[in-house]
Protein backbone atom coordinates (compact mmCIF):
# COMPACT_ATOMS: atom_id res chain seq x y z
CA UNK A 1 0.00 0.00 0.00
CA UNK A 2 1.86 3.07 -1.25
CA UNK A 3 -0.72 5.63 -0.23
CA UNK A 4 -3.07 5.40 2.69
CA UNK A 5 -3.08 4.94 6.42
CA UNK A 6 -0.51 2.14 6.62
CA UNK A 7 3.21 2.62 6.35
CA UNK A 8 4.50 1.49 3.00
CA UNK A 9 6.92 -1.40 3.29
CA UNK A 10 7.28 -2.12 -0.42
CA UNK A 11 9.30 1.01 -1.16
CA UNK A 12 10.15 2.05 2.43
CA UNK A 13 8.23 5.32 2.23
CA UNK A 14 7.78 7.28 5.47
CA UNK A 15 6.31 10.48 4.05
CA UNK A 16 3.02 12.00 5.16
CA UNK A 17 0.76 11.56 2.13
CA UNK A 18 -2.00 13.89 0.99
CA UNK A 19 -5.32 12.11 0.55
CA UNK A 20 -8.24 14.47 -0.14
CA UNK A 21 -8.04 18.15 -1.21
CA UNK A 22 -10.66 20.77 -0.38
CA UNK A 23 -11.01 24.51 -0.79
CA UNK A 24 -10.74 26.62 2.36
CA UNK A 25 -11.48 30.30 1.67
CA UNK A 26 -9.72 30.13 -1.68
CA UNK A 27 -6.78 28.09 -0.43
CA UNK A 28 -6.29 24.43 -1.33
CA UNK A 29 -5.97 22.40 1.86
CA UNK A 30 -5.28 18.66 2.00
CA UNK A 31 -6.48 15.99 4.40
CA UNK A 32 -3.47 13.76 5.06
CA UNK A 33 -3.12 10.27 6.46
CA UNK A 34 -2.15 11.85 9.80
CA UNK A 35 -5.54 13.58 10.01
CA UNK A 36 -7.35 10.32 9.34
CA UNK A 37 -5.25 8.40 11.87
CA UNK A 38 -5.96 11.08 14.50
CA UNK A 39 -9.69 10.71 13.80
CA UNK A 40 -9.42 6.92 14.14
CA UNK A 41 -7.64 7.27 17.50
CA UNK A 42 -10.27 9.77 18.68
CA UNK A 43 -13.03 7.41 17.54
CA UNK A 44 -11.44 4.56 19.52
CA UNK A 45 -11.28 6.74 22.65
CA UNK A 46 -14.87 7.98 22.23
CA UNK A 47 -16.21 4.42 21.80
CA UNK A 48 -14.18 3.24 24.80
CA UNK A 49 -15.52 6.14 26.90
CA UNK A 50 -19.14 5.46 25.90
CA UNK A 51 -18.83 1.75 26.70
CA UNK A 52 -17.12 2.47 30.03
CA UNK A 53 -19.73 5.09 30.97
CA UNK A 54 -22.64 2.80 30.17
CA UNK A 55 -20.99 -0.03 32.08
CA UNK A 56 -20.59 2.05 35.22
CA UNK A 57 -24.09 3.51 35.00
CA UNK A 58 -25.59 0.03 34.76
CA UNK A 59 -23.45 -1.16 37.67
CA UNK A 60 -24.65 1.74 39.82
CA UNK A 61 -28.29 1.25 38.79
CA UNK A 62 -28.16 -2.46 39.65
CA UNK A 63 -26.15 -1.99 42.85
CA UNK A 64 -23.46 -4.25 41.47
CA UNK A 65 -20.95 -4.66 44.31
CA UNK A 66 -18.41 -6.83 42.49
CA UNK A 67 -17.04 -5.18 39.32
CA UNK A 68 -16.25 -7.35 36.32
CA UNK A 69 -12.97 -7.48 34.45
CA UNK A 70 -13.67 -4.47 32.22
CA UNK A 71 -14.67 -2.31 35.19
CA UNK A 72 -11.54 -3.35 37.05
CA UNK A 73 -9.47 -2.41 34.01
CA UNK A 74 -11.04 1.05 33.74
CA UNK A 75 -10.79 1.65 37.49
CA UNK A 76 -7.11 0.66 37.42
CA UNK A 77 -6.46 3.27 34.70
CA UNK A 78 -8.33 5.96 36.65
CA UNK A 79 -6.56 5.11 39.92
CA UNK A 80 -3.17 5.20 38.18
CA UNK A 81 -3.89 8.59 36.63
CA UNK A 82 -5.29 10.04 39.86
CA UNK A 83 -2.26 8.91 41.85
CA UNK A 84 0.18 10.15 39.21
CA UNK A 85 -1.45 13.56 38.84
CA UNK A 86 -1.95 13.89 42.60
CA UNK A 87 1.68 13.13 43.40
CA UNK A 88 3.02 15.47 40.71
CA UNK A 89 0.67 18.44 41.07
CA UNK A 90 -0.52 18.40 44.67
CA UNK A 91 -3.29 20.95 45.23
CA UNK A 92 -3.70 21.54 41.50
CA UNK A 93 -4.43 17.88 40.74
CA UNK A 94 -8.22 18.25 40.56
CA UNK A 95 -7.99 21.30 38.30
CA UNK A 96 -5.74 19.65 35.72
CA UNK A 97 -6.71 16.00 36.01
CA UNK A 98 -9.03 16.07 32.99
CA UNK A 99 -6.40 17.68 30.78
CA UNK A 100 -3.60 15.34 31.83
CA UNK A 101 -5.83 12.25 31.57
CA UNK A 102 -6.97 13.31 28.08
CA UNK A 103 -3.51 13.85 26.63
CA UNK A 104 -2.26 10.69 28.40
CA UNK A 105 -4.91 8.49 26.78
CA UNK A 106 -4.59 10.19 23.39
CA UNK A 107 -0.79 9.90 23.27
CA UNK A 108 -0.80 6.32 24.56
CA UNK A 109 -3.37 5.08 22.05
CA UNK A 110 -1.63 7.03 19.27
CA UNK A 111 1.73 5.50 20.16
CA UNK A 112 0.45 1.92 20.16
CA UNK A 113 -1.77 2.37 17.09
CA UNK A 114 1.12 0.95 15.06
CA UNK A 115 0.01 -2.46 16.34
CA UNK A 116 -3.17 -1.92 14.31
CA UNK A 117 -1.13 -1.18 11.18
CA UNK A 118 -1.70 2.58 11.36
CA UNK A 119 0.94 5.22 11.02
CA UNK A 120 1.07 6.57 14.62
CA UNK A 121 -0.25 10.17 14.66
CA UNK A 122 2.47 11.10 17.16
CA UNK A 123 5.04 10.27 14.46
CA UNK A 124 3.98 13.59 12.90
CA UNK A 125 5.41 16.78 14.45
CA UNK A 126 2.23 18.61 13.41
CA UNK A 127 0.41 16.49 16.03
CA UNK A 128 2.89 16.69 18.91
CA UNK A 129 3.68 20.41 18.55
CA UNK A 130 0.11 21.67 19.22
CA UNK A 131 -0.06 19.61 22.43
CA UNK A 132 3.28 21.07 23.53
CA UNK A 133 2.03 24.58 22.71
CA UNK A 134 -1.06 24.03 24.88
CA UNK A 135 1.24 23.02 27.73
CA UNK A 136 3.44 26.06 27.02
CA UNK A 137 0.37 28.33 27.22
CA UNK A 138 -0.78 26.79 30.51
CA UNK A 139 2.70 27.20 31.99
CA UNK A 140 2.88 30.92 31.31
CA UNK A 141 -0.76 31.64 32.11
CA UNK A 142 -0.17 30.16 35.56
CA UNK A 143 3.20 31.88 35.84
CA UNK A 144 1.61 35.30 35.30
CA UNK A 145 -1.46 34.45 37.40
CA UNK A 146 0.50 33.32 40.45
CA UNK A 147 3.30 35.89 40.28
CA UNK A 148 3.16 38.10 43.37
CA UNK A 149 3.85 41.18 41.26
CA UNK A 150 5.30 42.18 37.89
CA UNK A 151 8.57 42.90 39.67
CA UNK A 152 8.60 39.37 41.11
CA UNK A 153 8.05 37.95 37.62
CA UNK A 154 10.86 40.14 36.27
CA UNK A 155 13.17 39.03 39.09
CA UNK A 156 12.39 35.39 38.31
CA UNK A 157 13.30 35.90 34.64
CA UNK A 158 16.55 37.61 35.63
CA UNK A 159 17.57 34.97 38.19
CA UNK A 160 20.07 33.92 39.42
CA UNK A 161 21.40 37.48 39.19
CA UNK A 162 19.64 40.50 40.76
CA UNK A 163 16.76 42.04 38.72
CA UNK A 164 18.76 45.20 38.11
CA UNK A 165 21.36 43.11 36.23
CA UNK A 166 19.31 41.26 33.54
CA UNK A 167 22.21 39.43 31.94
CA UNK A 168 20.44 36.09 32.24
CA UNK A 169 17.14 37.39 30.86
CA UNK A 170 17.78 36.32 27.22
CA UNK A 171 18.98 32.90 28.35
CA UNK A 172 15.88 32.36 30.52
CA UNK A 173 13.62 33.46 27.66
CA UNK A 174 15.34 31.02 25.31
CA UNK A 175 14.92 28.23 27.88
CA UNK A 176 11.19 29.04 28.07
CA UNK A 177 10.84 28.93 24.30
CA UNK A 178 12.73 25.63 24.21
CA UNK A 179 10.10 23.90 26.39
CA UNK A 180 7.45 23.24 23.69
CA UNK A 181 10.15 22.45 21.12
CA UNK A 182 11.84 19.87 23.33
CA UNK A 183 8.52 18.38 24.51
CA UNK A 184 7.17 17.95 20.99
CA UNK A 185 10.41 16.79 19.37
CA UNK A 186 11.14 14.22 22.08
CA UNK A 187 7.79 12.52 21.59
CA UNK A 188 7.79 12.88 17.79
CA UNK A 189 11.35 11.63 17.28
CA UNK A 190 11.04 8.61 19.57
CA UNK A 191 7.78 7.43 18.01
CA UNK A 192 8.96 8.09 14.45
CA UNK A 193 12.24 6.24 15.02
CA UNK A 194 10.40 3.14 16.25
CA UNK A 195 8.00 3.33 13.31
CA UNK A 196 10.87 3.65 10.83
CA UNK A 197 12.77 0.74 12.43
CA UNK A 198 9.78 -1.62 12.19
CA UNK A 199 8.95 -0.59 8.62
CA UNK A 200 12.59 -1.13 7.59
CA UNK A 201 12.60 -4.59 9.15
CA UNK A 202 9.43 -5.64 7.32
CA UNK A 203 10.42 -3.93 4.07
CA UNK A 204 14.00 -5.15 3.83
CA UNK A 205 13.64 -8.64 5.24
CA UNK A 206 10.39 -9.54 3.50
CA UNK A 207 9.18 -13.07 4.29
CA UNK A 208 12.06 -13.54 6.75
CA UNK A 209 10.35 -11.06 9.07
CA UNK A 210 7.61 -13.51 10.05
CA UNK A 211 6.42 -13.70 13.67
CA UNK A 212 9.76 -12.86 15.37
CA UNK A 213 9.40 -9.03 14.97
CA UNK A 214 6.52 -9.29 17.46
CA UNK A 215 9.15 -9.04 20.20
CA UNK A 216 10.33 -5.74 18.69
CA UNK A 217 6.74 -4.47 18.60
CA UNK A 218 6.58 -5.06 22.36
CA UNK A 219 9.48 -2.63 22.79
CA UNK A 220 8.91 -0.02 20.05
CA UNK A 221 5.10 0.17 20.27
CA UNK A 222 4.18 -0.87 23.81
CA UNK A 223 7.14 -0.21 26.11
CA UNK A 224 8.62 2.82 24.37
CA UNK A 225 5.15 4.21 23.61
CA UNK A 226 4.12 3.97 27.26
CA UNK A 227 7.40 5.51 28.46
CA UNK A 228 7.14 8.47 26.07
CA UNK A 229 3.52 9.03 27.13
CA UNK A 230 4.53 9.07 30.79
CA UNK A 231 7.48 11.40 30.15
CA UNK A 232 5.39 13.92 28.20
CA UNK A 233 2.66 14.02 30.84
CA UNK A 234 5.09 14.10 33.78
CA UNK A 235 7.03 17.02 32.30
CA UNK A 236 3.76 18.82 31.59
CA UNK A 237 2.63 18.41 35.21
CA UNK A 238 6.04 19.41 36.58
CA UNK A 239 6.22 22.58 34.49
CA UNK A 240 2.68 23.67 35.38
CA UNK A 241 3.11 22.91 39.09
CA UNK A 242 6.37 24.85 39.10
CA UNK A 243 4.68 27.83 37.43
CA UNK A 244 2.00 27.74 40.16
CA UNK A 245 4.65 27.61 42.87
CA UNK A 246 3.58 24.11 43.97
CA UNK A 247 6.50 22.05 42.72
Amino acid sequence: MNYGLLLSTDNIDFMIHRLVPFNFFGTEVWITDSHVCVLIVMLILVIFSIIAGNKFRKALANDQMEPDGFQNFVEAIIDFLQNTVGNAMGKSADRYFNYIATIFMFILVSNISGLLGLRPPTADWAVTLPMALITFSLIHINEVKFAKSPLALWADKCSPLPPWLPIWLPINIISDIAVPISLSLRLFANVLSGTVMMALIYGLLGWIATAWPAALHVYFDLFSGAIQTYVFCMLTMTYIASARGEA
